[in-house]
């Protein structure tokens, strides 16, 4: 593991100007990827700025009635707060699957946006690997993807974005804000994750040295009536092999809007639009969730060992919906 320094930040500007002055510094939350990629030799920073003091750890309701969580709230906090478990209760069930609990306490909301994919060819130095080292190629294409991405994917990086939060957080068009020397800024979480394209390695949005302060959720009536679910591999906490954030309102047996999004099939948090639309107006019933789950995976271009996928997505959509409906009519 490369030395590296270490200095705490006590304000936000003075954040911005330790990162400013070495450009190979990284800003440290829970250190619950970074340090692990950092023992890999995956990322080797010469300094460390640690943010977890900065005055980012509260969360509010906005004026208009959503949600503004500040970066440095930790997942334990989010998880458990009344207002996240009753306005999003999607959200706060994505970060109990997330991980364990002790993880939970260190793992900060700034930091689970930007966490990496867990794909084995990145984490592995001795491996090519686009996203890691561009130009140097995709062995997972032709190698081990049976987890790796069905949508969104290129022939540049087939690897999935691991976050369960970042999943409900699209449902429910969150806004990231952040800071930069030049002032403050915000981004909507759909265009805070770049494409692949040909650049995996550009992963996000965010101009360098920014420094995200928090999340916005807007105000979203549907959003209290939603859910998370998520398929792993093994029943302890692991990354998941698809999931779903789900919300439903339904009248008369009619939807009047729904929020959907997928998680460990893409690049980066995926919501599904196409899905969305065939819903909206239509009859809530099964026939109705299978059409809109093949409405959105027709766009699915599954590796030779993923095409599980495709099933496991289209049943998980219609399962979750299925059960939304029915509590509607309670």
């Amino acid at each position: 593991m490369r030395e590296f320094g270490y200095r705490r930040a006590r304000d936000v500007s003075g954040a911005l100007a330790l990162l400013a002055a070495d450009p190979d510094a990284r800003y440290l939350g829970g250190g619950t990827n970074l340090v692990d990629l950092m023992k890999a030799g995956v990322e080797r920073p010469a300094h460390l700025v640690d943010v977890r003091e900065l005055p980012l750890d509260g969360i509010e309701i906005t004026p208009e009635g959503g949600l503004r969580v500040g970066a440095t709230v930790t997942n334990s906090d989010l998880a458990a707060h009344p207002e996240v478990r009753r306005r999003y209760p999607a959200l706060a069930q994505a970060v109990l699957a997330g991980a364990s609990g002790q993880l939970r306490n260190m793992a900060t909301v700034g930091g689970n946006l930007l966490q990496r994919t867990r794909c084995g060819y990145f984490t592995d130095v001795s491996k090519p690997c686009n996203k890691r080292a561009p130009g140097s190629g995709c062995p997972a294409v032709t190698g081990e993807h049976h987890n790796h991405a069905i949508l969104g994917a290129t022939d540049h990086c087939v690897a999935v974005h691991p976050s369960d939060m970042g999943v409900a957080l699209t449902a429910f068009d969150a806004v990231v804000t952040y800071e930069t020397p030049d002032g403050p800024a915000e981004s909507p979480l759909a265009d805070f994750y770049l494409p692949v394209g040909d650049t995996p390695h550009r992963e996000t949005a965010l101009p360098p040295g920014a420094l995200i302060t928090g999340v916005v959720l807007p105000p979203a009536p549907v959003a209290a009536r939603s859910r998370y679910r998520k398929v792993r591999e093994r029943a302890s906490y692991a990354f998941a092999i698809g999931s779903v954030a789900a919300a439903l309102d339904v009248e008369d047996g009619v939807v009047r809007d729904v929020r959907l999004a997928l998680g460990a099939v893409a690049s980066r948090p995926w919501r599904a639009r196409a899905a969305e639309r065939v819903l909206v107006g239509g009859p809530a019933d099964g026939a109705a969730f299978a059409a809109a789950a093949d409405a959105e995976l027709a766009a699915a271009k599954p590796l030779p060992d993923n095409g599980y996928k495709v099933t496991l997505m289209r049943n998980l959509m219609v399962a979750v919906l299925t059960e939304l409906a029915e509590e509607a009519t309670r």
